[in-house]
């Protein structure tokens, strides 16, 4: 039986009365939370008039504090832990890995100030408007996933000072410290980031001081393969290459004045710095754990980075347990800024998801982090290694088509960026060439894979896991041609 008119009406009427009282309420919550000092901002590009943030020294700490820390450290025992290798050649593949692939989310920063643009709005201007919806959404789930990698590790830290604790209180302790600094915003986020290290350099300097007899003197094991020694260049490659997708938001409110390539230099010192150092710690003392019980013990056969560390800080007792603690509790460091992009890149998915204020989305993002780190907590480096590859994979793809539409087709000219364009889809490039050249590197990435849940052919034949490197070498060769046949064509 059919509604009446006058039933469809009041239907009707309810659900813009329910509308526009949601509406509202977001409102004034969101003009009570600025009252605060509480980011309110969308995704709006910031225009120079606003960007006047001199302090370029944050460009540094923000990425010093986020990469020094227990998951980098985690990064750098996958070396001998989970591939194999021993510490002169887990050493020697780090510093060159770090030493290139730190360049490409420091370049990426520079476009923060400049431009006045988060990650995912600049990605309009090579991927079009309904393009960059892909590198948006995959965003989103690739700083998800490296959020509950943080919460993991620092979890299972926290859990290794007493038999009383678990994963899981750590989990749920780090996940809500994340949440208040991120909800609070970029401004906070800057002022956490500047004395958030200071625990993890303690912490990593004790270690050395207990446990640096026991480094040279590591087990020696047999040479290894070329495919460990490329999948581990390409994991740790991914780890780094990925900040490119969150690395302009953090430069959004900073002068344009500055100059670009001190901004850089700034960026990669706190990527490098801070990688090389974390990275190698970790391989040193997870090639040396199988040499010494307790860590071995502490280690759980590479499964709890957590343990390694509190074995490894238990002679000094009570400070150990105490700094062990700090260092689960810095975990937020590299979480908050993660949180921060997931939120502004699932803005920029639609207009619709752009009308809800960002803070929203800080606390859709916890309600999910917290019962999946929980659940994934209990095989670690099945889940880091995929996780980390998976994200890997597309940001290289991300970060060549980005770079060559900026220094090919922007002529590396900040002022060939119209920001007015950002939300104009009849105006912004038709993104066929940025989707097509993404599709083509993804074809060729797959037989290039080598995960626990699947091996391509190519790597099975014995290269190991190069999708990182194909797929980047694609992109880059593909995006220009394609571009150019696009540009002819729509004049845009």
């Amino acid at each position: 039986m059919g509604l009446s008119e006058d039933e469809k009406t009041s239907s009707i009427s309810d659900d813009v009365v329910s509308t526009t009282r949601y509406q509202q309420w977001l409102a004034s919550t969101t003009d009570f939370l600025s009252h605060w000092g509480i980011e309110t901002n969308g995704i709006n590009p910031i225009l120079p008039a606003d960007r006047t943030d001199t302090k370029l020294y944050q460009m540094f700490f923000v990425w010093f504090s986020a990469n020094i820390n227990i998951l980098t450290f985690g990064t750098g025992s996958a070396g001998p832990a989970f591939f194999g290798l021993g510490l002169r050649d887990s050493f020697i593949i780090l510093v060159a890995v770090d030493l290139i692939s730190c360049a490409i989310p420091a370049y990426f920063a520079v476009f923060g100030p400049k431009l006045g643009m988060r990650s995912m709005v600049l990605a309009r201007y090579s991927w079009g408007y309904f393009g960059s919806i892909l590198p948006s959404a995959f965003t989103v789930f690739s700083m998800q996933g490296f959020m509950i990698l943080n919460c993991i590790i620092g979890g299972q830290t926290f859990a290794s000072v007493s038999s009383h604790l678990d994963d899981t209180l750590g989990i749920v302790i780090i996940g809500v410290l994340s949440l208040v600094v991120t909800f609070f915003g970029y401004r906070v986020i800057h002022w956490y980031e500047t004395v958030a290290w200071i625990p993890s350099v303690i912490t990593f300097i004790v270690m050395l001081g207990l446990g640096g007899k026991h480094l040279t003197q590591a087990p020696v094991p047999p040479s290894p393969s070329a495919s460990a020694v490329l999948s581990f260049a390409t994991t740790t490659a991914s780890s780094v290459i990925s900040w490119c997708m969150m690395t302009p938001d953090y430069g959004v409110y900073h002068t344009n004045k500055a100059s670009g390539l001190r901004i850089f230099l700034y960026s990669y010192a706190g990527f490098f710095i801070a990688s090389l150092a974390s990275h190698m710690l970790g391989a040193a003392f997870a090639a040396a754990a199988p040499g010494v019980a307790s860590w071995e013990t502490g280690f759980d056969e590479g499964n709890n980075v957590g343990g390694l560390i509190q074995a490894v800080l238990s002679p000094s007792g009570g400070f150990g347990k105490f700094l062990t603690v700090l260092l689960a509790l810095s975990v937020p460091s590299a979480c908050a800024p993660t949180m921060y992009t997931f939120a502004s890149s699932f803005m920029t998915i639609h207009a619709w998801f752009a009308r809800v204020p960002r803070y929203v989305y800080c606390i859709v993002s916890e309600a999910i982090l917290i019962p999946v780190a929980i659940v994934g907590a209990t095989h670690f480096y099945t889940t880091f290694v995929d996780v980390l590859s998976i994200i890997g994979y597309w940001s290289t793809v991300f970060a060549a088509i980005v770079i060559a539409e900026h220094l090919i087709f922007r002529k590396n000219d900040w002022a060939r960026y119209d920001l007015s364009q950002y939300c104009k889809p009849s105006e912004l490039p038709l993104g066929i060439a940025a989707v097509l050249a993404f599709l083509c590197a993804c074809g060729i990435i797959v037989p290039c894979m080598s995960q626990a849940w699947y091996v391509g052919p190519i790597a099975n034949a014995g290269t190991g896991d190069i999708g990182v490197i194909v797929g980047f070498t694609l992109a880059a060769i593909l995006y220009p041609a394609l571009r150019a046949v696009e540009r002819a064509v729509s004049k845009r």
